[in-house]
């Protein structure tokens, strides 16, 4: 890949890593659900009105849109409500990639290897860590279950994704978000706010508030995945996708630099763990048919 192309995936996977500082300060203002339908409201318009609908089935798109935006974040977000911290969040969140895989061999029938249950054996002891060693104020076991909850969500939507492979991953994303806003505001009338409160929360809320719904909806959904969908279409997915094991860094960083979140030996050392497991999951088969191709 060209420098200038790696510095925009660099880029993404940092407006991606600060998106969960930015949940933590639009949760000062908004009950986490309508955080959540606010986010997918302003992520579908007025984009909609602009991008043409990709060529899958209303199914998948009504599907995407309910397993990702309204499963997915709304887990993820309500996790981070009752305390899980941004950079523990952006951390164990990244157990999808293992989610996936489980369920792409049970649903599709893949292959499982050797060398990605290692990976997943390695990158789930950095989860036995966190809970041995962090401090519940900043992940309670509550949040904790919620959160791979959210992660394990994340994995069906990738499969739905794979689904809608050859589709402009932009227009699908827009699309996709004209499904969450609807139900998410009526879970968040019955489990958060009334309407007339849910109201009042909207017009009493800070500018820095309507920044962190501006961000999640314009920076790290729109902008993200349109420079994402873009390097996607130029280069192979093997070279883009591993780009993706630096969102926990840029995560984690920008917690410990914006909200004076502590990096604890158990955080590196679970940390460590998870993205080592990322990597053997990543690159493992990759290494391992190169040395036997160099043996044979």
């Amino acid at each position: 890949m060209p420098l200038p192309h790696i510095a925009l995936a660099v880029l993404v996977t940092a407006l991606w890593g600060i998106n969960f500082v930015v949940i933590k300060i639009g949760l000062h203002d908004f009950p986490p659900l309508m955080l959540c339908a606010l986010r997918f409201l302003f992520a579908a318009l007025p984009a909609v009105f602009f991008l043409r609908r990709p060529d899958v089935a209303w199914k998948w798109i009504i599907a995407l849109g309910g397993v990702l935006g309204v499963v997915k974040f709304g887990l993820l977000f309500v996790s981070m409500k009752v305390g899980v911290s941004a950079g523990l969040a952006s951390l164990v969140l990244q157990t999808q990639a293992f989610f996936t895989i489980l369920l792409a061999v049970l649903l599709l029938g893949e292959r499982l290897t050797v060398m990605r249950v290692a990976a997943a054996a390695i990158a789930f002891s950095g989860i036995a860590v966190l809970i041995a060693g962090a401090d519940t104020t900043e992940l309670p076991l509550t949040g904790l279950a919620l959160a791979i909850a959210a992660a394990v969500a994340w994995g069906f939507a990738n499969l739905i994704q794979k689904r809608c492979a050859g589709s402009k991953p932009l227009n699908l994303m827009v699309w996709a978000s004209l499904i969450p806003p609807i139900p998410l505001m009526l879970l968040s009338f019955g489990l958060e706010a009334g309407p007339a409160q849910a109201w009042q929360t909207i017009l009493s809320a800070s500018v820095a508030g309507w920044a962190a719904v501006v961000f999640l909806a314009a920076v790290a959904t729109l902008l993200g995945f349109a420079i994402w969908g873009w390097l996607m279409s130029h280069h192979p997915a093997a070279q883009v996708a591993p780009f993706t094991l630096m969102v926990p860094v840029w995560g984690m960083g920008s917690a410990t630099l914006l909200l004076g979140e502590s990096l604890t030996p158990a955080k590196l050392m679970a940390a460590a763990l998870i993205l080592s497991g990322l990597l053997l999951n990543t690159f493992g088969d990759r290494l391992l048919n190169r040395l036997r191709s160099q043996a044979a």
